[in-house]
């Protein structure tokens, strides 16, 4: 039990049920159900990128790879 909801928006989750849910249960919820804030976007960037932000987190990791890593280092 966590004692706590990890919403950070809008949920249709009951409050106490928010409360007993684990973090990674809450996440697994749909963000029109119930926002974490989680959604699922990442960059896979682990050096410097002149890729913009925004982008990185929108392709998917395959997308990112077949970039040169002098352009966004995913190496």
């Amino acid at each position: 039990m966590t004692d706590r909801s990890h919403a950070v928006g809008d949920s249709k989750v009951p409050e106490k049920l928010q409360e007993k849910l684990p973090q990674k249960v809450e996440e697994k919820v749909p963000n029109t159900i119930h926002d974490t804030g989680d959604h699922g976007a990442k960059s896979h960037a682990t050096g410097d990128s002149i890729v913009p932000k925004t982008l990185q987190e929108a392709v998917p990791k395959k997308v990112e790879e077949v970039l040169p890593d002098k352009l966004h280092d995913t190496s």
